[in-house]
């Protein structure tokens, strides 16, 4: 007995990915940020804050690792991630771990390669449904090219919800 999947056809430029009841939170006011780097012209709020540029980038290529750090242990049920590439075909890796409250060590989410070859495939887009409580950190791991080239790391849009 075969299944229906649910899907939806999207604007491969638009903004959001989905129209759901989810509310993203606000980034701004319930956490602060920790980052290797990140260039002037593009910095880490472009990415968090809707309507504040176009992403964040770092100032130098190589490895790079976002977290979050919020103020207060919250419930996460959904993470939407999009990566823009519109120069350089490269295979990138990012890895999301979250930290539990009382616990020292970062928990594994997901880790997933994804392979961008300009023009035709130049967006990465990741939505994830979780159900994790008492959230402390979150941490996004982002290594731009696993062949040891010497590509950027980008992040276009990071929500929660």
């Amino acid at each position: 007995m075969g299944c229906l999947m649910r899907k939806q056809t999207i604007n491969s430029g638009s903004e959001t990915v989905s129209r759901s009841s989810d509310v993203w939170l606000d980034l701004e006011r319930l956490a602060r940020v920790e980052i290797t780097l990140e260039s002037a012209e593009h910095p880490i709020e472009s990415a968090l804050i809707p309507n504040r540029g176009s992403g964040w980038r770092p100032a130098q290529p190589g490895k790079q690792t976002i977290r979050l750090i919020f103020d207060h242990p919250l419930s996460l049920g959904r993470m939407l991630l999009r990566f823009d590439e519109e120069e350089h075909g490269r295979t990138q890796e990012f890895v999301l771990r979250w930290l539990p409250e009382g616990e020292q060590s970062f928990r594994e989410i997901v880790r997933q390669q994804y392979t961008f070859s300009p023009p035709a495939t130049n967006q990465e887009i990741e939505d994830y449904r979780v159900n994790l409580n008492g959230v402390i950190a979150l941490e996004l791991e982002i290594v731009p090219d696993i062949s040891g080239g010497d590509a950027s790391a980008s992040l276009a849009q990071m929500r929660l919800a």
